[in-house]
């Protein structure tokens, strides 16, 4: 019998095959190891295949997509309902051609290369900051065992080692620990700032993250990562289901023809999430619109700042949806 469609479990060394027929019967289980997969499915005719969006299933679907077949990733929340009992690679594989031929599954676009190594920049930055956090934290906590303390934000660090090279308050080994702190620091900054500019460099270059940069709030790190994530705008029906599935719609607990609903989901894409809240909080402190929209001032006068600027954030991410699938630039009058 021909197999119609393919379960494929990844892994790092052993990979679970489950084949079907037209039929939906089982006619091929088998595991291969890494070296033997592309030698497999080129041997076979072209048929569904189906992953989960985990770990390196862009690079498999566009391998298994050169050879002719329909590659199709599945979200991993989407398969673990058609999981049976027990928990192993047979099962998941199973699991996952079931979920492929359902109807009504969502799809995850493959990645091409390019917009992979535009996230491998977004994820490094995202690594780098996080550590200049942490050291200036530790700065800051050392030297306040001294008395030495200043203003918080990243500008006033250098203030605050200044103060410490003129104060004879704190001892020798303490001053050798923090100028190492003060060094490691400085060449984190100077790889943000290289990642920084080699992502700016890919906006000016890009016309769809040029679209994005124009609605208020998004600049070149918010547009290139939702420009390097989202592969295919037309995967989502609309502004409200590309805000979904970043998490910025509330959770619903309705029952009874009565519609509950609660705090925002908070599923989906973590990063983008939290850089739209970010921007939207820019957006409410630094914006003459913002003070001049009456949306806005609605919202402030009835809720707190941060669940203002969280409501902005599913706006902001309705306003990119739009821009990315009509391909025109945001436009003030269709925000009134």
């Amino acid at each position: 019998m021909q197999i119609t469609t393919i379960g494929l479990d990844l892994a790092k060394h052993i990979f679970q095959v489950h084949g079907v027929d037209a039929d939906g019967a089982a006619v091929e289980k088998r595991r291969l190891r890494r070296g033997q997969v592309l030698t497999y499915f080129a041997k076979l005719p072209a048929c569904v295949v189906g992953m989960e969006a985990c770990a390196t299933a862009h690079f498999w679907g566009r391998e298994l997509r050169n050879l002719g077949h329909d590659v199709r990733l599945i979200p991993p929340q989407y398969v673990k309902p058609y999981v049976r009992r027990g928990k192993n690679d047979a099962a998941d594989a199973a699991a996952i051609c079931e979920a492929v031929s359902r109807p009504h599954m969502r799809f995850v676009p493959i990645k091409s290369v390019e917009q992979q190594s535009l996230l491998v920049m977004h994820r490094a930055r995202d690594l780098l900051v996080r550590q200049r956090t942490q050291l200036i934290n530790a700065i800051r906590g050392h030297l306040a065992e001294f008395g030495l303390i200043q203003a918080q934000g990243v500008s006033n660090v250098a203030r605050l080692l200044r103060d410490m090279r003129e104060d004879i308050v704190v001892p020798e080994p303490a001053r050798v620990v923090i100028e190492l702190f003060a060094e490691q620091l400085g060449a984190l900054e100077e790889r943000i700032d290289l990642i920084e500019a080699r992502l700016a460099a890919w906006h000016k270059a890009s016309e769809v993250s040029r679209r994005l940069a124009t609605i208020p709030g998004i600049g070149p790190i918010i547009a290139t990562a939702i420009t390097a994530t989202v592969a295919d705008p037309s995967a989502f029906r609309s502004g409200r289901e590309f805000a979904a599935w970043l998490g910025l719609t509330p959770t619903q607990r309705s029952t009874g023809g009565k519609q509950r609903l609660g705090r925002i989901s908070r599923k989906g894409d973590q990063y983008i999430r939290r850089l739209l809240i970010i921007g939207a909080q820019t957006v409410l402190l630094r914006s003459k619109a913002a003070k001049a929209n009456a949306w806005i001032q609605g919202l402030l006068a009835r809720c707190p700042r941060l669940k203002v600027a969280v409501a902005l954030a599913n706006k902001m991410a309705r306003i990119a949806w739009a821009v990315m699938a009509k391909g025109e630039p945001y436009r003030q009058i269709a925000s009134a």
